[in-house]
């Protein structure tokens, strides 16, 4: 009998890119996402954009960062998300 556990490839976590708009809580940010899509009848690309929010338990994104977060357990009613980290500092 093979163990098929040892060939399967660990569960890849989502995650996102996005721009910091609120830091107002603690241990918390909102960050937004933008994608492009096509328009299902004129084809043209439009952008959409999503807000997460996301748990930071150092406080260490400020409004403006640019930011990697990450899919997780449910930490609150509406946070599913975790800062993984500060790609790009926001200018002061």
């Amino acid at each position: 009998m093979e163990d098929t556990a040892k060939n399967e490839t660990p569960h890849k976590r989502a995650t996102k890119v996005g721009k910091v708009v609120s830091d107002s809580m603690n241990k918390s940010v909102v960050v937004e996402v933008g994608r492009r899509v096509e328009h299902g009848r004129y084809k043209r690309t439009i952008r959409r954009t999503s807000r997460f929010m996301a748990h930071d338990e150092k406080n260490t994104a400020k409004v403006g960062d640019r930011v990697r977060i990450e899919e997780t357990r449910p930490m609150s009613k509406r946070k599913r998300w975790i800062l993984k980290e500060v790609l790009v500092k926001a200018e002061a």
